[in-house]
C-alpha cells in the first residue's frame, strides 16, 4: 500500500506534459495554417481580390460619342447633333424607384410612354450604375424644380446630351433615314459592348447604311464611389472618338424644288447626274418627320404611321414597283434597231389599234376611242417616240423574240440593283418566259411581248431604276451606277462591280433617239397638231434643250371596246403618271424620273414636276 501511494504522483506529470505538447503542436499548426492562408491571400491571390475590392468602390461608365453629321454637296447640314438637357436615373442609387417616379411625374409632366420606355431600357442589357434616360428636352423650369429638390431625389442626374436633329424634317427623310431608339430586337443583332450606354442606332437610309462611320467609338469614365453608390471622385477618362461626318451628293436646292413641285401629290422623284451617277434628289411622298423618332413616339403615334394606308414610311423612290408605261419606249426602240427589227426610215400605218395575225383582239393606242377614232397615220420611229404611238411598238415587238426585249431592259438596269449605296433598293421585275412558267404556270404569249413593249403587263420598275436608265440614254449608252455618299466614289466603289455596257452599231442611233426625245418637249419644225406629248405643258417657254418621255401606267384594266377617261375614274383607279427627262441634251448634267401616283396623264401631271427639278439644277450651274 505504501509503495502504491509512493508511485501515484509520478504518473500525473507525464500526462500533463503530453497534453501540453498536443496543445502546443495544435496551436503551431493553426498558426501555420493562418500564416499560409495569409500568404496565399496576400501573395498568390492578391490581384484577384484587389480587383474584386476595387469593383466595390470603382465603376466604369460608358461615354457615348457624338454622331457624325451629314451634309449635302454644298455643305448644307442635313443631319446634325444638338445638345438638349436630359434627366437620367442611376437605378442602383435609388432605394424606392416607384416612389421616385411618382414624385417626379407631376413636376416633369412625365407621360406613361416616358415611364414605359424607361422600364424597357432597365430590362435591356446595361452595366451597374449606368444612367438610364427618363425625360428628354427638359425646360429651364423643369431643371430648376429638380435642382431645388435634389436632396430628396437620390440617383437623379441632369445631363446635357447630343441628340440627332434633322433641320429639313420630312424633306430628306427617305434619303437620309433616321436614328431610332435601340430596341430589344436590335440587341439580338448588334455588338452589345460597342453600344453600352447608347440610346440610338441608325435606321433606314444613309443613317443605317453608314452606321459604323457615323457612330464613332465608345469612351469610358472610371469613377470612385462609396458603398452607398455615391460618386466620390473621377479617376480616369478615356474620351470617346466621335463619328465621322459624311458628305452626300444630294442637293438641298434641287430636293426642295422637287418636294415643292410634287406638292400634296403622292409619288417619287429621283434626279441623277449622268456624268458619274451622283444622286442629286431622292423624294418619296408622303413622307414623315424623322425628328419624331429621336425624342420618342408614343404607341399611338407609331401606329398612326405604320398603319397609315398612304404609307409615309415606305420609300417609293427605291422600293416602289410600278409598270413604267411609255417611258421604256426609247429603250424598246433602241432594241429594235440594234436587232434590226426596225430602222429609222421604216414606217407603218397606225389606225389606233393593232391585231396579231389570226386574233380578233385589239391592242389599243392611247388615242383610241370607241367608233374607230384615233391613231397617228403614217409613223416612223422618230414620230413614234415623240407622239408615243403604241401601234408602232406593238408591230415591232410582234416580230421580236422575248429575249431581245428582256436582255435590253436588263442591260439598262431593270430587274436588278445597280446602285452602289442606296439602302432599300429592290430588283423590280423583268418577266421572261421561264419566269412566267415558274410563277404563273403558263407559257409566254405574243401578247406578253406587246404589253412589255409599251411598259405594261408584268414589267415592274422603281423610280430609281427608271432614272438610271434615263441617265444611260443621256450618256449615249454608257452604263452608270447611282450613289449617294461622296465617299463611295472617292473610295473607288463606283467601278467596284463591272456593269454591262450596251453598244449599238453606231452612236448615231443614240443621237437620233435623243433627238426624238427632244421632240417630245420642243416644237421644232413640226406642224400644227404634230407637237410632242409634253410641248404644251412644259416646252413653250423652256430656255434650254431638254429630252424627255411621258408615260402612263394603268391601274385598272379596261375591257375590249370599253373606254373611260382616267380623269373620270375614282382617284384610286386613275393611271399613274410618269415623266423622264435629261438636260442639256448636248451635254447632260441631270437626268430625272418623276412618278405621280394616280396622276393620269404623264405629260400633264409629271412633266411640270420634272421641269421644276431641272430648272432648279440648271440655276445652280450658272
Amino acid at each position: 500500500m505504501i509503495s502504491q501511494a509512493a508511485d501515484a504522483p509520478g504518473i500525473e506529470p507525464d500526462t500533463h506534459s503530453l497534453r501540453t505538447l498536443i496543445l502546443f503542436v495544435g496551436m503551431v499548426a493553426l498558426l501555420m495554417l493562418l500564416l499560409f492562408r495569409f500568404i496565399q491571400l496576400q501573395v498568390f491571390y492578391y490581384e484577384k481580390f484587389a480587383l474584386r475590392s476595387d469593383s466595390n468602390r470603382i465603376i466604369e461608365r460608358p461615354l457615348e460619342p457624338i454622331r457624325g453629321m451629314i451634309f449635302d454637296r454644298d455643305g448644307v447640314p442635313l443631319a446634325t447633333s444638338n445638345a438638349i438637357w436630359t434627366l437620367s436615373i442611376v437605378r442602383e442609387e435609388v432605394p424606392d424607384l416607384e416612389a421616385l417616379l411618382a414624385r417626379m411625374s407631376d413636376a416633369l409632366d412625365l407621360t406613361q410612354e416616358d415611364i414605359d420606355r424607361f422600364n424597357r431600357k432597365l430590362r435591356q442589357h446595361r452595366r451597374p450604375y449606368e444612367p438610364i434616360a427618363l425625360k428628354f428636352g427638359l425646360t429651364l423650369k423643369q431643371r430648376a424644380v429638380v435642382a431645388v429638390d435634389r436632396f430628396h431625389l437620390p440617383g437623379v442626374r441632369i445631363e446635357s446630351r447630343k441628340l440627332r436633329d434633322y433641320p429639313f424634317g420630312r424633306m430628306f427623310a427617305h434619303a437620309i433615314g433616321s436614328v431610332r431608339r435601340i430596341s430589344s430586337e436590335d440587341y439580338a443583332s448588334i455588338d452589345r459592348e460597342n453600344y453600352r450606354g447608347a440610346e440610338y442606332i441608325g435606321r433606314l437610309g444613309l443613317e443605317s447604311r453608314y452606321e459604323s462611320t457615323l457612330r464613332g467609338e465608345l469612351g469610358e469614365q472610371t469613377l470612385e464611389v462609396r458603398a452607398s453608390g455615391r460618386v466620390t471622385r473621377p479617376l480616369e477618362v478615356m474620351a470617346p472618338l466621335n463619328g465621322r461626318d459624311i458628305h452626300t451628293e444630294l442637293s438641298a436646292v434641287v430636293q426642295r424644288a422637287a418636294v415643292r413641285a410634287l406638292g400634296t401629290q403622292h409619288g417619287a422623284i429621283v434626279a441623277i447626274d449622268p456624268r458619274d451617277g451622283a444622286i442629286r434628289a431622292l423624294v418619296s411622298a408622303p413622307s414623315y418627320d424623322p425628328n419624331l423618332f429621336v425624342t420618342g413616339l408614343s404607341a399611338e403615334q407609331y401606329a398612326s404611321l405604320t398603319a397609315n394606308p398612304k404609307g409615309p414610311l415606305f420609300n417609293r423612290a427605291v422600293a416602289g414597283l410600278y409598270a413604267p408605261g411609255s417611258t421604256v419606249k426609247p429603250i424598246i426602240g433602241l432594241a429594235g434597231v440594234a436587232h434590226q427589227q426596225t430602222d429609222w426610215e421604216r414606217t407603218i400605218y397606225d389606225p389606233g389599234y393593232f391585231r396579231l395575225p389570226g386574233s380578233s383582239r385589239r391592242y389599243r393606242d392611247w388615242t383610241w376611242r370607241p367608233g374607230g377614232i384615233g391613231g397617228h397615220g403614217e409613223v416612223d420611229l422618230h414620230r413614234a417616240i415623240y407622239r408615243s404611238a403604241n401601234v408602232y411598238f406593238f408591230d415591232m415587238a410582234s416580230r421580236m423574240p422575248p429575249s431581245q426585249l428582256t436582255d435590253f431592259l436588263y442591260a439598262f438596269g431593270f430587274g436588278r440593283v445597280t446602285s452602289i449605296d442606296v439602302p432599300g433598293a429592290v430588283t423590280g421585275l423583268v418577266p421572261t418566259p421561264d419566269w412566267k412558267l415558274a410563277n404563273r404556270n403558263d407559257d409566254w404569249r405574243p401578247g406578253d411581248s406587246l404589253n412589255m413593249s409599251i411598259g405594261q403587263g408584268a414589267l415592274q420598275v422603281t423610280p430609281l431604276q427608271l432614272a438610271t436608265a434615263t441617265a444611260i440614254i443621256a450618256r449615249r449608252g454608257e452604263f452608270v451606277r447611282p450613289y449617294l455618299f461622296r465617299g463611295a466614289k472617292d473610295n473607288g466603289l463606283i467601278n467596284a462591280v463591272e456593269a454591262p455596257m450596251l453598244k449599238l452599231p453606231s452612236k448615231e442611233d443614240y443621237e437620233r433617239m435623243v433627238a426624238a426625245m427632244r421632240a417630245v418637249i420642243h416644237r421644232g419644225s413640226m406642224g400644227a397638231g404634230q407637237n410632242g406629248t409634253a410641248w404644251a405643258y412644259i416646252g413653250m417657254d423652256i430656255p434650254y434643250s431638254m429630252a424627255g418621255k411621258s408615260g402612263t401606267s394603268q391601274v385598272v384594266r379596261q375591257e375590249q371596246g370599253e373606254y373611260v377617261a382616267s380623269e373620270d375614274l375614282p382617284p384610286e383607279y386613275r393611271n399613274h403618271a410618269w415623266f423622264v427627262a435629261f438636260a442639256p441634251t448636248e451635254a447632260p448634267s441631270i437626268a430625272v424620273a418623276v412618278l405621280v401616283e394616280h396622276g393620269g396623264s404623264g405629260s400633264r401631271s409629271a412633266a411640270p414636276v420634272a421641269r421644276a427639278v431641272i430648272d432648279a439644277w440648271m440655276e445652280t450651274q450658272v
